[in-house]
């Protein structure tokens, strides 16, 4: 089979595309025959060495969506020509660049055969990201307000729809090209983020200040969150651009009970859970992936490079 692989820590250059052998199943994993791969800033973390890789050479890729080609002994719920996807793959072995991958049934949820393999294939962290912020940390709750920061994203634009979905008043940010899709996703108010009133702005569509926030760039929110947030406000922190963060008025956040949780998806107990709970919400009709753009295996490098600086909609994936 074909899969993408990295042999040695450095840009996207060091991606190409090589022969393996065809994985096999242990009694406690899946083979999926790939249909699409999310391309997650994840991945690139592992190729320039800032995450530590399993191995070297590795096939990276997070998230895989796909066909069941094969089951160990030990899978149970799971079987033979299942529509299934996956998350938390390329950490402890190959990952989901791949014509086939192989992961552990805990990290595999099986999906309607309506639902879009492709999509599904960009699906795994951002889905799994936005269920842990808003139901598992959050403890989201219905007609509570939440500020989803980026919109458009590949997280944002799954929380917004889960947000939506658990009865939420759902305040985002996005690009002003992106509002109506955003919109139709579920949001109540879409706001620019470049518009110099975006605090009063964000309380006023909140109906007095946000109950949940969901950041993903913590060193440039946090504070405007302490401001826009309402009393007993929690904020769940997925990532940022710098290591250092802080709030410059910190008396002003604790007057209102202000909360902080730092999160990572790698951390879910069993993967498999909120696969499953997503999965569900997908069948309803109550979630879509939305899919920016779509590359073949030889273009990984380029797929890289384009998630970390380019401006879209929803996610990127390889097709095998």
């Amino acid at each position: 089979m074909r899969a993408v692989r990295f042999s040695e820590h450095g840009g996207p250059d060091v991606l190409d595309v090589a022969e393996f052998g065809r994985p096999k199943a242990d009694p406690d994993e899946v083979v999926i025959e790939v249909a699409a791969a999310g391309v997650n800033p994840v991945d690139t973390y592992y190729r320039e060495g800032s995450y530590e890789p399993y191995d070297l050479p590795m096939v990276p890729g997070v998230d895989a969506a796909g066909v069941v080609a094969g089951t160990g002994s030990k899978v149970d719920g799971i079987a033979e020509d299942d529509h299934v996807f996956a998350t938390g793959l390329g950490q402890d072995g190959p990952g989901g660049y791949a014509e086939y991958v192989v992961a552990p049934a805990d990290r595999v949820a099986v999906l309607d055969d309506g639902i879009d393999l492709v999509a599904a294939g960009g699906a795994g962290v951002a889905a799994v990201t936005a269920w842990r912020a808003l139901v598992d940390h959050a403890a989201l709750r219905p007609a509570e307000s939440v500020l989803v920061h980026g919109g458009s994203g590949g997280v944002g634009h799954a929380a917004v729809q889960i947000a939506a979905a658990a009865g939420a008043r759902v305040v985002t940010t996005a690009a002003p090209e992106y509002h109506d899709r955003v919109a139709d996703l579920g949001a109540d108010a879409v706001l620019d983020y470049g518009r110099s009133d975006l605090a009063s702005a964000v309380r006023d569509a909140a109906g007095g200040g946000v109950d949940v926030v969901l950041d993903h760039r913590l060193d440039d929110y946090l504070g405007f969150d302490a401001e826009v947030a309402a009393t007993g406000a929690r904020v769940v922190g997925i990532g940022e651009r710098e290591s250092a963060i802080g709030i410059e008025n910190s008396p002003g956040a604790r007057a209102k009970d202000f909360q902080l949780t730092l999160m990572s998806m790698f951390n879910t107990p069993r993967l498999a859970d909120p696969l499953e709970s997503v999965a569900r919400l997908w069948a309803d009709g109550a979630f879509e992936i939305e899919v920016a753009r779509s590359y073949e295996l030889v273009d990984a490098p380029t797929a890289q490079r384009d998630v970390l600086s380019e401006s879209f909609l929803g996610k990127l994936v390889l097709e095998p």
